[in-house]
Parts: structure tokens; sequence; C-alpha cells
């Protein structure tokens, strides 16, 4: 597995396809421990769920899409998602959203 690099922030995701709508929020230990959970209403169908939780996480983050990658779990609940430099206070939202507290 590739090294992100300085400039990049990594983001555990536990990915709930099938939802009834979009919501980021909540906390699931996984394998790459404490993990964001992430609903989405796309299916887990040719990548449409991944995609949305691609995109729900930059939205809930407040970072342009693009900044946003898939590093593993193309085909798994759990991922790690990569965030090209993140702005100052990008943790405390993580932390916000995954555990309800600012730090």
């Amino acid at each position: 597995m590739p090294v992100p690099p300085q400039d990049a922030f990594t983001v555990a995701v536990r990915v709930k396809p099938g939802a009834p709508r979009n919501t980021v929020g909540g906390r699931f230990d996984g394998p790459h421990g404490p993990a964001l959970v992430i609903a989405v209403h796309a299916p887990a169908v040719d990548g449409r769920a991944t995609e949305a939780a691609r995109r729900a996480l930059a939205d809930a983050l407040g970072v342009r899409a693009a900044t946003v990658s898939l590093r593993t779990g193309a085909t798994s609940r759990d991922k790690l998602f990569l965030v090209d430099r993140p702005g100052p206070g990008l943790t405390d939202v993580l932390h916000r959203l995954r555990d309800g507290s600012a730090g």
C-alpha cells in the first residue's frame, strides 16, 4: 500500500449503502480503527456507494470533492479516504462528526 503524501489526511470510513437518505456522523470501530459512519442512498453496485460516500465526506468536511480520493476498500464497506491538502481545523470537524465532540 502506498504511503500517503505528507500534505494528505487519511479518514477511516464505514459506508452503509441503500440508506433512505445520505447522512454523515457516528462512529464504527472497524479494521482501520475508529471510523466515521457514512450512510448513502446509492446501492453498493458498480462503485456507486463509494462515489456517493466520497462526495458526502467532502461535503461534511467542507472540502472540494476533487481533494478526496479512495485509498483502500473499493469493494468493502470499510474504506480509507485521503483528503489532499486539508485545511486547518479538519481534525476537529472529523472528531465532531465521528465522536460528537470537538476533541
